[in-house]
């Protein structure tokens, strides 16, 4: 499914609804993801796939940095120019052709971004290319659980989820019911030793992954070369 269609009606109910959906998770995770970016007052921050602005709001409450916000919904953007300060600027645009100079910010974040691009591997090179030698990188992803939790993860991704989801309506019965498949199939293809020498191809290095809520959620960052 198209990333532009299925996030088109969610804008309005995105933060409120995400939370509800991901047990809560999904805050903790952005706030680690933002965590592991060096950045200050006087630094650019490149926020890819900013949705809502929910990750460039917190660096800048965390850094006093300015970030610039892209996306290539624009029902997204609209919901986060209603609550973006003077520190965010918002870019509609897609990952894959990023309107930025070589090495124009002092690091880069990104939620949610490679499972709806067509090649991860090159999507990784552009977004690293916007970067400066030494700048971090840090990205979030959903990920699957292992082991025990691999059952329950997988009765919420194909019952919970989708129920929940047409529970609530407005566009979240079409998430509910896409994002188990989508998270499942991209982790398939992707796992974790293919998508690392992905980020090491696009000049990424000093690699760190960290698996949240039983790998339900994941956060890699490296620093550009």
């Amino acid at each position: 499914m198209d990333a532009q269609h299925l996030f088109a009606p969610l804008g309005p109910t995105y933060e409120r609804t995400g939370a509800i959906l991901s047990l809560g998770q999904d805050p903790r995770w952005r706030q680690f993801l933002v965590s592991r970016i060096e950045a200050g007052p006087s630094d650019r921050v490149l926020d890819v796939a900013t949705g809502t602005g929910l990750v460039a709001r917190a660096l800048v409450s965390r850094y006093g940095c300015r970030v610039v916000g892209v996306d290539q919904s624009a029902g997204m953007l609209a919901e986060a120019r209603r609550s973006a300060n003077g520190r965010i600027e918002l870019v509609e645009a897609s990952a894959d052709q990023l309107p930025f100079a070589d090495g124009e910010f002092n690091a880069l974040t990104f939620t949610y971004l490679l499972r709806y691009v067509g090649d991860p591997a090159a999507t990784l090179r552009e977004l690293a290319r916007t970067v400066r030698a030494g700048g971090t990188i840090a990205g979030l992803e959903f990920g699957v659980p292992r082991g025990a939790a691999r059952p329950l993860w997988e009765l919420y991704v194909r019952a919970g989820l989708p129920a929940a989801g047409a529970l609530i309506g407005k566009g979240w019965r079409e998430a509910g019911s896409f994002l188990g498949g989508s998270i499942r199939t991209f982790n398939d293809r992707w796992p974790q030793e293919r998508l690392h020498d992905a980020w090491r191809a696009a000049g990424i290095e000093d690699l760190h992954t960290r698996r949240l809520s039983l790998g339900g959620g994941v956060v890699t960052w490296g620093r550009k070369n």
